[in-house]
C-alpha cells in the first residue's frame, strides 16, 4: 500500500484547495469543438458495471496502456481498494482507487506521463486518472474522480514542483457512476493504510471480475 504515498501527498494538498481556486489555477486550454476518438470499456465489478470512454486520441499513451491491461486480462480479479473522502464540499466527493497494486504478475512497464495541460483533459467528475510516483512511473493503478478535482490537473506555473506535472487523465465514466458512488461509500478500515492514507482503505475491497472492450460484447473484432 506504500506505492502511492509520495505521489498522492501533493495530490492531497491539491484536493484540500477550495474548488473555485482549483478552477482558476488549473482550467485546461479550450479544445477544438469536434468529436475525439474514444474506445468504450466495461469494468464489471461484483457491485455492478461501470462503462468508461478511453481518450485514445487525446491521451494516446495512457489510453493504450490501459487497453493493453484490458486485452491481456491483467485487470480481471483486481480490486477497488481505496476511497478518499474530502472534508469540504457536498458529499459524495473525493476519489475511488482501483488497480494491480504493483503485483509483479500483473504490471507492465511504466509509461510516459501525459499532463493535462498538453492533452486538454481535466479531473472533472467521473474522470479516470493514473496513479503514480514520479511522472513516468504509472503502471496499472487508476482513480475515478467523484466531483471535480481540478487540483490534480497539471499546474506548470506552480511554485511547488510536485504540483506542476499533475496526474494524467485518460478517460471518463459514461455509465454506472452510481456503482462508483456505491463502492466509494463502503466502510473503510480505520487501521488500514499508512500515513495520511490511513483510514482510506476499504474494509472489504470490491472485486473487478472482468474488464473488456464494449465491442467485444457484440462479438466484433
Amino acid at each position: 500500500m506504500t506505492y502511492f504515498v509520495r505521489a498522492c501527498a501533493a495530490a492531497a494538498l491539491a484536493l484540500a484547495t477550495p474548488l473555485a481556486a482549483q478552477e482558476a489555477e488549473t482550467a485546461p486550454p479550450t479544445s477544438p469543438a469536434h468529436a475525439y476518438e474514444t474506445v468504450d470499456v466495461v469494468i464489471e465489478t461484483t457491485m455492478g458495471d461501470i462503462t468508461i470512454a478511453l481518450e485514445t486520441e487525446r491521451a494516446p499513451i495512457t489510453a493504450a496502456n490501459f487497453l493493453r491491461y484490458v486485452d491481456e486480462d491483467r485487470f480481471d480479479g483486481i480490486v477497488c481498494y481505496r476511497a478518499m473522502h474530502l472534508k469540504w464540499g457536498e458529499p459524495p466527493n473525493g476519489l475511488l482507487q482501483c488497480g494491480t497494486q504493483m503485483n509483479p504478475d500483473r504490471i507492465l512497464p511504466p509509461i510516459a506521463h501525459e499532463p493535462t495541460n498538453e492533452t486538454g483533459l481535466s479531473h472533472t467528475d467521473g474522470a479516470l486518472s493514473m496513479a503514480r510516483y514520479d511522472p513516468g512511473s504509472a503502471t496499472g493503478d487508476f482513480s475515478i474522480m467523484i466531483k471535480d478535482q481540478k487540483g490534480l490537473d497539471a499546474q506548470p506555473s506552480s511554485e511547488d514542483p510536485n504540483l506542476r506535472p499533475g496526474f494524467a487523465v485518460f478517460g471518463y465514466v459514461i455509465g454506472g457512476m452510481d456503482v462508483v458512488h456505491a463502492i466509494h461509500a463502503m466502510p473503510a478500515d480505520p487501521d488500514k493504510g499508512e500515513g495520511w492514507m490511513k483510514g482510506q482503505m476499504l474494509a472489504d475491497p470490491v472485486e473487478i471480475v472482468d474488464v473488456r472492450r464494449v465491442n467485444a460484447e457484440a462479438g466484433e473484432e
